[in-house]
């Protein structure tokens, strides 16, 4: 039996995770930190709430003395680190909460792990610290082809597979980091420091940097999400500069998969990176969405491409992300399950058919709710 902690699990991929985990993993013992910040949501588990294997704990990350002895008392063998503030114009606007949390929270983490496990007798033996971070840490690729191709064309990565690309280059483990964000400077900072507790200490560390996230309950500040619901209700799509930028989008069900099989599979101390080779600039994405939106809703195609307003570009905008996961796929045999076609469409299904879910997270009642029901814990 193993006795998980997965941090930030009332958020979009860590609910994710957890669900995944409580369900395949009936012996194990699984438990959810987790601060429940405007982005956590416990809806979000409701399925899987009175599973005999699943527990949560609300609990800031930062607490070390509280995260300590949740480790002691629940005699945790293994961390799955996803808590952290992750939007862009949050952290331009508030650089300080992106240091606290995703900084000094991951250092609270390590040092709670590193005290609890060097205490026991097996030491750092069948214990594991995974730490899940983002493709913003390695800066941005440009848009060009040294063959004068002009993007998008068909390339092919070196596990084989084709796919659409706007670049030839892409980020692999072995870049130097380049963050241009204060969130990603920030997720840049945690990484640093898990490797070095791994080179310092000897803990059992593992570090993955993933492409963009789209998918069921993902908080609508999100383009996906946000753009689903503005079509519905017929709001401006705000797109900045001339959404020339290009990000690659894997399913976040696909994530959580490969989260799964790294924490039981992957080599200590080695970085993975998980894409989904699938890039898409935000002009292009948005009006497949438009077009999903109205026919799922019986509008005429394209019915609502006038929503589209171009707004002043975001400080220091990454042009192109795009992810190389030849790694895991040739070592760990993991590749995405879902074309994006299938995974946009479940997507926009999933929106149109939770639509009271939307509304109670931009309501922000769930948070009232929560912080009534936790206010004397």
């Amino acid at each position: 039996m193993r006795s998980v902690i997965i941090t930030g699990g009332a958020g979009f991929i860590g609910s994710h995770v957890v669900r995944l985990f409580v369900n395949k993993y009936p012996d194990y013992n699984i438990i959810n930190l987790d601060k429940l910040t405007y982005a956590g949501n416990l809806d979000n588990l409701r399925d899987i709430e009175g599973k005999p294997n699943y527990k949560f704990v609300k609990m800031d990350i930062c607490d070390f003395e509280g995260v300590l002895a949740l480790m002691k008392a629940e005699k945790v063998d293994g961390i799955i680190h996803l808590a952290a503030e992750s939007h862009v114009d949050r952290s331009i606007k508030d650089p300080f909460t992106f240091a606290q949390t995703n900084v000094m929270g991951t250092l609270s983490l390590l040092q709670a792990a590193k005290t609890y496990w060097e205490s026991l007798p097996e030491g750092f033996d069948g214990k594991r610290f995974y730490h899940i971070s983002t493709d913003e840490v390695y800066g941005a690729l440009e848009m060009t082809n040294p063959e004068g191709i002009e993007p998008p064309f068909t390339t092919k990565a070196s596990s084989g597979s084709h796919h659409l690309a706007y670049g030839s280059k892409f980020f692999t483990e072995d870049l130097k980091y380049q963050p241009h964000s204060p969130y990603s400077a920030s997720k840049a900072s945690s990484d640093h420091f898990v490797r070095a507790f791994h080179d310092t200490y000897g803990m059992p560390t593992i570090v993955t940097n993933c492409s963009n996230n789209y998918g069921p309950y993902q908080f609508p500040e999100k383009l996906i999400p946000l753009f689903i619901n503005n079509i519905r209700h017929r709001k401006p799509l705000p797109v900045y500069g001339k959404g020339e930028n290009v990000r690659d989008w894997l399913f976040v069900e696909d994530h959580a998969r490969a989260i799964d099989l790294i924490f039981h599979k992957g080599t200590i101390a080695e970085t993975y990176n998980i894409g989904g080779f699938n890039e898409w600039k935000n002009i292009d994405i948005i009006k497949v969405l438009i077009n999903t939106v109205d026919r799922l809703l019986g509008r005429a195609q394209g019915e609502d491409m006038d929503l589209i307003t171009y707004v002043t570009d975001r400080a220091g905008h990454d042009l192109r992300y795009a992810i190389d996961s030849t790694k895991l796929q040739r070592e760990l045999g993991w590749e995405p399950s879902l074309q994006f076609e299938e995974g946009i469409e479940r997507t926009v299904r999933w929106y149109l058919d939770h639509q009271a879910w939307v509304d109670n997270v931009t309501s922000g009642e769930y948070q009232k709710y929560y912080d009534s029901m936790y206010k004397n814990r």
